[in-house]
């Protein structure tokens, strides 16, 4: 399950890089200029932590594999992580509107990929929790 975990740090590490590009790619400069400031400020506010937590996320699969695997510690963690990623792959099917994909290229192909990475790391974090492999 080492080189799982370590390629899940991989695909959390580059996600959280990308929400570097989100102000600029959701033209948040117009789309939020209608909020408040505290509102508008939130939004770019959480979209940092969001990413910094994605990202330490990232580097503690990438440094610490073993200890994650054969700790009671490290799997109390992985636990927590997979019910957090369970959570955000379920909101990607019931809280996200399929309108703003369906019928779109390139969205369509992003919920894909996301949704394939999102199975992909929950089921790493269970299987290392529950102690099996793939």
């Amino acid at each position: 399950m080492e080189p799982h975990l370590k390629f899940v740090g991989v695909l959390l590490s580059a996600l959280a890089l990308v929400h570097a590009i989100f102000p600029k790619y959701f033209d948040w400069k117009k789309e939020l200029s209608s909020l408040s400031l505290i509102n508008r400020q939130m939004m770019y506010g959480h979209t940092f932590f969001i990413a910094l937590a994605v990202m330490l996320m990232g580097v503690l699969c990438l440094l610490y594999p073993i200890e994650l695997i054969e700790t009671e510690f490290g799997n109390q963690i992985v636990l927590g992580m997979a019910i957090f990623w369970t959570a955000r792959l379920l909101v990607q099917f019931f809280g996200y509107s399929p309108k703003l994909w369906r019928g779109k290229t390139f969205e369509t192909t992003i919920h894909i990929l996301m949704a394939t990475a999102g199975t992909y790391v929950c089921s790493v974090f269970f299987l290392v929790y529950l102690g099996l492999e793939f």
